[in-house]
C-alpha cells in the first residue's frame, strides 16, 4: 500500500462520517446504535452488513468484509488506495500532503492513468468545440432529426468529429506523446499515419461515476457497410464490462431523490431519448451482454432494474442472458415488453412518453418473461410443440423462489395449454431440481478455529469494544500468542496509558488488505455488534478465556522445557530446567483453583 502520512489519514477520517458516505451508495436502516443494509459484496436477502457509526467502520457478519471509510469507497468506486484518498480529501476539503509516495510501478501506472484521463478530457472539449464551430452541419442535422433538446446535448456532452486528421494534430500540439495518444484509444495508427478513431462520427462521451471521461462512442451519419456505432477500445481507464452509459447523471439524480428503479437500455440513443422524455433513471449497457460488475454498479443505486432492450428476437435473447446475472446479484429484475421490432427510442418517437410509460407498467418478473419467450418458440396448436413447451416450462417453473409462485405459474400454464393442474403439478414434482448457478461472490465463512484461538478473539473483542467487565483487565498479564491479537492488545494498552479513547477505524491501518491478518481481524469484528459480549454468560466466558490463555501458555512452556530436559546431559542445567518445570506446574494449579 502506498505510504500516506498517518496524521493526515486520521484527520481525513475525522472529517468524514462513514454513515453519510455509505448512504450515498445504498439504503441504510438504523437498528439500535448501528446502521444495517444488505451486503454490497455478497448476495443476501437478510441484512447482515453493519456500519458502526461510533467506531467509523463497517463489517458484514455474513461474508466478513470489513474496513474503514477509505476501504469502503475503494471497494465501491473500484479505485486504488491513493485515488480513494484523493477523492475523499476533495470531498472533505483537505489538501493532499506532499509526503504521499508511491512505488515506481504504482507511480508510473498513476501517471499513465492521469495522462489518459487528461487526453480524454481534452478530446471531449475538442469534439464539443467542433459541434459548435459552424462546420458540423451534418452532425447538427442528425441531432435535430432525432429531436434531442439543446440542454440534453449539453448534459451528455455530445460532440463532433469532422475528419480523421485534426484530432491527432490537436493532441500532439498539446504536448502528449505519440504512445500516450495511442494508449488512450482515441487515435489509431494506420500505415504510419495517426487518425481519429472516431473520424467523421457524432461523438458520445462515456463518463464514469466520478465524472471522468473514460471513452467515446461514435455514430456514423450516413449509410455504411460497417457498424453504425463504435466504442473506444479498452484502456487502463475504460473497461466496457464495468461501465454503464449515463451512470454519472444517475449518480447526480440519486443525490436529489431516492431512485426506486433503474431502466437499462442497450444503446446511447435509447438512453438519451428516454432521458429527454423525462425518464432520467436510465443507463445503457452499450450493446454488451450484462456482467456481474455492471450488476453490482446498478445495485449501488437501487434494488430494482427494468430491462428495456429491443423488441426483436435478438433483444429478447439478450434479456435472458442478462437477467440471471442481475438476479444473481440480488437485484429485483423485471423486463419491459417492447412492441415487436421496436426499441425504446422508436416507442418514444411513435407513441411518446406516455406510450413508453405504459410499457414500463407492463414490466414482468424474470420467470414470467422466460415463459413468454419460451412460448414464442412453439406453436401451441400442434400437440407435439405443446408437449415440448410444457416440458421446458416445467423446468423454468421449478426455479421459482416459493411454492406459492410455482402454484400461480402452474395455473397460468394450465389455462394456456388445457392440461389439468394436477397433471402439471405431478410433472413438476418429478422434474429434477435445477442446479443453482451461484454468482462469483464471497462465500459465507466457515470457522475451524481452535478453542484457544476463539478464546483469544473473545478477549480481544471485549477489550476493543469496551465490555464493562473488561475495563479493569491487566492486559500486560495476558499471554496472547497470535500476532494480530498481540498488536491489538498493545494498541488498547497504549490508549489506556495515554488516557485516549479507542478509535476503532484506526485498527484497519495495522494490517494489509486481503491478508490472513485482515481476515483474522474480521473474525474479531464479528463481535462488534455487542450482543455476543453482553450478559453474565459472556462475562464468565471472558474470564474463562483469559484463564485458558494463561494455562495454555504454561503448557506450552512446560512442553518446550521438557524437550530441552530430554536433550541436556549436564546435571546442573537439568536441575534448573526441572525446577522451572515444577514452578510452572504449581503456578498452573494455583490458576486452576483461582489463586493468583
Amino acid at each position: 500500500m502506498p505510504v500516506v502520512d498517518q496524521d493526515f489519514l486520521r484527520t481525513l477520517k475525522d472529517k468524514l462520517n462513514i454513515v453519510d458516505i455509505a448512504g450515498g451508495y445504498f439504503s441504510l436502516e438504523k437498528r439500535g446504535s448501528n446502521y444495517w443494509a444488505c451486503c454490497p459484496f455478497h448476495h443476501e436477502k437478510t441484512a447482515s452488513f453493519s456500519i458502526n457509526e461510533s467506531g467509523q467502520f463497517y463489517h458484514c457478519f455474513g461474508c466478513g468484509a470489513s474496513g474503514d471509510v477509505i476501504k469502503l469507497v475503494s471497494e465501491m468506486e473500484s479505485l486504488d488506495f491513493i485515488d480513494t484518498v484523493k477523492l475523499l480529501a476533495e470531498r472533505a476539503g483537505l489538501q493532499m500532503p506532499q509526503t504521499a509516495v508511491d512505488s515506481r510501478r504504482t507511480a508510473e501506472n498513476k501517471r499513465r492513468r492521469d495522462t489518459i484521463l487528461k487526453i480524454m478530457n481534452d478530446c471531449a472539449h475538442f469534439y464539443l468545440d467542433n459541434l459548435n464551430s459552424g462546420n458540423a452541419d451534418a452532425h447538427i442535422q442528425y441531432i435535430l432529426n432525432r429531436k434531442i433538446p439543446a440542454n440534453v446535448v449539453r448534459s451528455f456532452g455530445l460532440g463532433a468529429s469532422l475528419n480523421f486528421d485534426e484530432l491527432p494534430r490537436f493532441l500532439l500540439r498539446k504536448g502528449y506523446s505519440k504512445q500516450d495518444i495511442l494508449d488512450s484509444g482515441t487515435v489509431n495508427e494506420v500505415k504510419g499515419r495517426l487518425v481519429d478513431a472516431q473520424g467523421g462520427r457524432l461523438i458520445f462521451p462515456i463518463i464514469n461515476a466520478l465524472d471522468e471521461v473514460v471513452a467515446f462512442g461514435g455514430r456514423i451519419l450516413g449509410k455504411a457497410d460497417f457498424a453504425k456505432y463504435k466504442n473506444t477500445k479498452e484502456t487502463v481507464v475504460f473497461n466496457k464490462s464495468k461501465t454503464l452509459y449515463n451512470i454519472n447523471l444517475l449518480k447526480k439524480l440519486k443525490r436529489s431523490q431516492t431512485i426506486k428503479e433503474v431502466i437499462m437500455v442497450e444503446g446511447y440513443m435509447d438512453a438519451i431519448s428516454l432521458y429527454s422524455s423525462g425518464f432520467k433513471n436510465v443507463v445503457a449497457s452499450m450493446g454488451t451482454s450484462l456482467t456481474q460488475d455492471q450488476a453490482r454498479l446498478i445495485k449501488r443505486y437501487t434494488d430494482t432494474v427494468l430491462i428495456s432492450y429491443d423488441g426483436d428476437a435478438a433483444g429478447q435473447k439478450a434479456n435472458l442472458r442478462g437477467l440471471d446475472i442481475l438476479k444473481g446479484e440480488g437485484l429485483n429484475v423485471k423486463v419491459v415488453p417492447m412492441p415487436d421490432g421496436l426499441d425504446p427510442d422508436d416507442v418514444i418517437k411513435q407513441r411518446g412518453a406516455e406510450g413508453y410509460r405504459q410499457c414500463l407498467e407492463a414490466a414482468m418478473p424474470l420467470i414470467d418473461y422466460k415463459l413468454l419467450v419460451l412460448e414464442k418458440s412453439y406453436d401451441l396448436e400442434k400437440s407435439e410443440d405443446k408437449r415440448r413447451f410444457v416440458a421446458e416450462a416445467i423446468k423454468i417453473i421449478k426455479t421459482a423462489d416459493s411454492a406459492a409462485e410455482q402454484e400461480d405459474l402452474l395455473k397460468k400454464l394450465r389455462d394456456k395449454t388445457g392440461y389439468t393442474y394436477e397433471s402439471l403439478n405431478r410433472d413438476l414434482a418429478s422434474s429434477p431440481s435445477q442446479l443453482e448457478i451461484k454468482p462469483d461472490v464471497r462465500e459465507e465463512r466457515s470457522d475451524n478455529a481452535s478453542a484457544s484461538l476463539k478464546a483469544s478473539r473473545f478477549v480481544i473483542a471485549g477489550l476493543l469494544f469496551g465490555a464493562d467487565y473488561a475495563k479493569d483487565t491487566d492486559i500486560s498479564q495476558i499471554p496472547f500468542v497470535n500476532d494480530i491479537h498481540v498488536i491489538l492488545a498493545k494498541y488498547v494498552l497504549s490508549k489506556r496509558m495515554l488516557g485516549e479513547r479507542i478509535h476503532l477505524s484506526e485498527i484497519f491501518e495495522f494490517f494489509e488488505e486481503n491478508s490472513p491478518e485482515y481476515e483474522e481481524l474480521g473474525r474479531i469484528l464479528d463481535y462488534s455488534d455487542g450482543s455476543g459480549l453482553e450478559g453474565a454468560v459472556a462475562e464468565k466466558y471472558y474470564f474463562d478465556s483469559i484463564l485458558k490463555l494463561k494455562l495454555d501458555f504454561i503448557d506450552g512452556e512446560v512442553g518446550e522445557l521438557s524437550k530441552k530436559l530430554g536433550a541436556v546431559s549436564d546435571i546442573d542445567e537439568r536441575n534448573k530446567l526441572a525446577q522451572r518445570i515444577t514452578e510452572l506446574i504449581k503456578q498452573k494449579e494455583k490458576l486452576k483453583h483461582g489463586v493468583q
